[in-house]
């Protein structure tokens, strides 16, 4: 599985639109409005990079108001729960 982490800055009178049109899309496990220089924070879990790549590129990039974004992919994940397992449930690998 791979973990990626979009920073978006949104056009102020799009935020809540955006949030929800990301929050749809398939590999977008959770969207979060946020205080700081970034409007929302997305984040998406895929099976491949190229899944990645075409949800990033040809889906999230296309949404109208969105100004700017970053992604950040994960490496590895460090927690106290089985995040890979939960997450991967109905996914073939």
């Amino acid at each position: 599985m791979v973990t990626a982490i979009v920073l978006l800055n949104v056009d102020r009178g799009r935020i809540n639109d955006v949030a929800d049109e990301l929050a749809g899309l398939d590999g977008v496990s959770e969207v979060h409005s946020v205080a700081g220089r970034v409007d929302l924070v997305a984040i998406l879990r895929v099976s491949e990079n190229e899944d990645l790549a075409d949800l990033v590129t040809g889906h999230i990039r296309g949404l109208e108001g969105i100004t700017d974004s970053e992604t950040l992919i994960g490496f590895r994940v460090h927690s106290s729960h089985d995040l890979e397992n939960m997450f991967s449930i109905g996914m073939d690998g």
